[in-house]
């Protein structure tokens, strides 16, 4: 009894209150070189926490979970990882296979040896940044990761808070899949590479976005795979290598080759662009490969750089064709 008295008020005195934590819920509170993960006790059969009490946390999140406990506010019951507190020597590693949430309260995060958060889990994943928070991640030199925040699945960006993203290595940003925005206040001062980077498609629906500099590209958008499916409705199963922009604040500066460049194409339906729209590139053309393969003088290559031969009997997809000395990509159909 009196050990248990001592640990609850050692507790109380580190954290400030004993509470319970929510379901669905794991709660990681980075403090410097350390950090308490709390795991919600529904989902504690479905989460493994290997890193102790390291402030690099890396969890697990058994590939059997599909979801538990589903309410209105939590409609596919998945889990939702609440990250908070300091640290200049962290990181958040995460590795799944059913969609999740990390929710940033107000986070400070630094990896000098790798990405800040890195997801491994190629489902939709939400980074919500909580209304009144400011976060920051960065990042250090590490050929592993492709971004300060990486992520391998469907990234949604959302919340009423900021995140500040300073990329060290390659890009700030980087989604194996799609990227949308949605109301966050994202702010990206600095990236070796593009500041966002992604696959499929972009798609900015409102919030505020500033990049400024850039190595590279502002933002670039690439198709996942060599044949584009063409707008589908709400985006469903969308590879497009299109950008997207319906709304909100996008500005983009002291970036060094392009404001925007996509596979697909660029389009702003509203919001407020701050930078040169005129300073981006898309796909070069769509033709028939009997055009591309007419010229002589063109020279195809496929997305690895192998050179092809100039027939027309190639499949249809998307090639890189040098004309005159320049390379651009050329969606065939």
């Amino acid at each position: 009894m009196k050990k248990t008295l001592l640990f609850a008020l050692a507790l109380v005195a580190s954290i400030g209150t004993v509470s319970a934590i929510d379901d669905n819920t794991v709660e990681i509170v980075y403090n410097g070189s350390t950090a308490t993960v709390t795991v919600a006790s529904n989902i504690a059969s479905y989460v493994t926490v290997q890193s102790g009490t390291s402030s690099h946390v890396r969890i697990l999140q058994d590939s059997s979970f599909a979801g538990i406990d589903a309410t209105s506010d939590n409609e596919d019951g998945e889990i939702i990882y609440s990250l908070s507190g300091s640290s200049t020597d962290g990181e958040f590693y995460m590795e799944g296979s059913f969609k999740a949430t990390v929710e940033l309260s107000g986070l400070t995060l630094t990896n000098p040896s790798g990405a800040a958060i890195a997801i491994m889990d190629g489902k939709r994943i939400s980074l919500s940044a909580k209304k009144g928070t400011v976060n920051t991640l960065t990042d250090g030199a590490n050929d592993t990761y492709n971004g300060c925040f990486h992520c391998k699945g469907h990234t949604k960006l959302k919340g009423k808070g900021t995140l500040i993203v300073v990329g060290n290595s390659k890009h700030a940003v980087y989604s194996k899949e799609y990227i949308e925005v949605k109301n966050l206040t994202l702010n990206i001062t600095s990236a070796v590479k593009d500041a966002m980077h992604c696959k499929e498609y972009f798609l900015l629906e409102s919030g505020t976005v500033n990049i400024s500099g850039a190595g590279d590209d502002g933002i670039q958008v690439e198709l996942d795979g060599t044949t584009s499916t063409g707008e589908t409705a709400d985006h469903e199963d969308e590879d497009t290598g299109n950008f997207y922009m319906k709304g909100g604040t996008l500005t983009i500066s002291g970036y060094k080759d392009k404001a925007i460049k996509a596979d697909g194409s660029i389009t702003y339906s509203g919001g407020t662009q701050n930078f040169d729209t005129t300073d981006t590139e898309k796909l070069a053309s769509v033709e028939t490969l009997t055009a591309v393969a007419a010229d002589g003088a063109n020279v195809i290559y496929d997305l690895n750089g192998r050179q092809l031969p100039a027939t027309a009997n190639l499949p249809k997809g998307l090639y890189i064709v040098k004309r005159n000395g320049k390379a651009s990509k050329v969606l065939v159909k």
